[in-house]
């Protein structure tokens, strides 16, 4: 059973406009074309879907079902047709826990201010690919490298990273700490989108790690004082707390900010965020 879109448009041109003669003028065909379409239609869901009299053209009980359905689903292509073709006109970036940090307001100003045609939007998604392979955004702030198959990117900037810890924790009253005064605690990580590891320790040096998957649950758990998280620079920027204190880890690696789009897919502006973003994190 093949339905085409031509034939819904008919069926709900007609209903609208009372009459086939008047529904070839809203469609711009002829009025034998209509009712063939409408014909067609009849065949092809087995089932009658308007009485016709020398007055008037009425749904049968069906009809009035099928109808209501033809307008969800014209709406939905509309919405569609319309998304794909202001596409363009938006940009939608996407973070699983801290943005771009303490840039991320100039960011947004100076995007606006460069670019104003292309409407800019940051969306929180908790995932490997921060929204991409949900399709919730066009470009994601990842902090670890993505398939290179699927996946471009490029690096935009270096990260500290930071220990967490409850902020009446001995540690919190240190200028800086080493990754050895954290062998004998717990870390709460999150292995979907973090960027920490047991395996930034020496094999005979390693914390213990227990397992979270969202920011607000881990930063609750390291106020508590139970764990100690490790982190980029940015999430303290971005979530400052009253109970967490958040220090260097200064024999750490920095952390390398990517931004990543699909490999086949990129939006228009993607090179051009890519230059603001660089220009940021190098001068801030």
């Amino acid at each position: 059973m093949d339905v085409e879109l031509r034939q819904l448009r008919c069926l709900v041109a007609i209903v609208d406009e009372g009459t086939f003669t008047d529904a070839a003028i809203a469609l711009g065909v002829s009025q034998a074309a209509v009712s063939r379409t409408l014909a067609s239609l009849e065949r092809a869901l087995g089932t009658r879907l308007l009485r016709r009299t020398s007055r008037e053209v009425a749904p049968t009980g069906t009809g009035l079902r099928v109808v209501a359905h033809a307008r969800r689903v014209l709406a939905e292509v509309d919405g569609l047709i319309r998304e794909a073709l202001s596409g363009h006109a938006h940009l939608r970036i996407g973070y699983a826990w801290s943005a771009l940090g303490r840039h991320t307001p100039a960011f947004q100003r100076r995007w606006a201010q460069a670019y104003p045609e292309t409407e800019l939007h940051l969306v929180r998604v908790n995932s490997a690919t921060a929204g991409l392979t949900e399709g919730a955004c066009d470009l994601a702030v990842v902090r670890r490298p993505l398939d290179e198959r699927r996946f471009d990117s490029a690096i935009v900037g270096l990260e500290r990273r930071l220990c967490a810890v409850a902020a009446d924790d001995p540690l919190a009253r240190r200028r800086s700490v080493r990754l050895a005064d954290l062998s004998g605690r717990t870390l709460l990580v999150d292995r979907r989108t973090g960027t920490t590891t047991a395996e930034l320790w020496p094999p005979d040096s390693r914390p213990a790690t227990e397992e979270t998957h969202d920011v607000e649950d881990w930063l609750t758990v390291i106020s508590a004082g139970r764990c100690v998280g490790m982190t980029a620079e940015s999430t303290a920027n971005q979530y400052p707390r009253p109970g967490i204190a958040y220090r260097p880890v200064r024999d750490a690696e920095p952390i390398a900010v990517r931004l990543a789009w699909w490999r086949d897919d990129p939006h228009p502006v993607t090179q051009s965020a890519v230059e603001l973003l660089t220009a940021l994190y190098r001068n801030g």
